[in-house]
C-alpha cells in the first residue's frame, strides 16, 4: 500500500496549542505531513498584517516539531498549485473553514482528483489573532 502524504498550511505566527494540536492530529492521518509555512509577504497580502515571527523563525519552529516531516514555503493560495508541486493524498484545514463558498470549491476541485480534504477542530480560545490583540492591542 503507498504512503499516505498530508499537507496543511498556516502562518504558524506565535505557535500555540491549537497550532500544535493540528499538526498532531495531521500526523495521526498520514504517512507523511508536508507543512506549507506561509511567507511573510503572503501573509500581508492575504491578511493585511506582516506576521510577529518572521518566516525563517517561524518555518524552523514548524519543522522542529516532531509531527511535522518537511516544511515548505508557501508563496501562493493557490492549493491546486501546491497538489501539483507535492502530490498530496490529503489536506488537512481547521474547521472554522467548512462549509465556505472557497472550501466546497476546493473540496469539490480535489474530489475528482481524488485527494480528500480533512477538518480538525479549531482552538477559538488560543489563536495568534488573540494573542496579537492581548500581546500588542492590535
Amino acid at each position: 500500500m503507498a504512503a499516505v502524504v498530508g499537507y496543511t498550511t498556516g502562518v504558524y505566527d506565535m505557535f500555540h496549542i491549537g497550532h500544535l494540536n493540528l499538526l498532531r492530529n495531521a500526523s495521526e492521518s498520514c504517512d507523511e505531513l508536508i507543512v506549507g509555512v506561509t511567507s511573510d509577504d503572503l501573509s500581508i497580502a492575504a491578511k493585511g498584517k506582516r506576521p510577529i515571527v518572521p518566516y525563517d523563525e517561524r518555518a524552523e519552529i514548524v519543522a522542529s516539531v516532531r509531527y511535522v516531516d518537511r516544511v515548505v514555503e508557501q508563496r501562493s493560495m493557490d492549493k491546486m498549485a501546491a497538489w501539483q508541486r507535492l502530490h498530496f493524498d490529503v489536506m488537512f484545514v481547521g474547521d472554522d473553514w467548512r462549509g465556505t463558498t472557497a472550501w466546497e470549491r476546493i473540496e469539490r476541485d480535489f474530489g475528482e482528483l481524488g485527494v480528500r480534504i480533512a477538518y480538525f477542530p479549531y482552538t477559538p480560545h488560543t489563536s495568534s489573532t488573540a494573542l496579537r490583540r492581548t500581546v500588542f492591542g492590535a
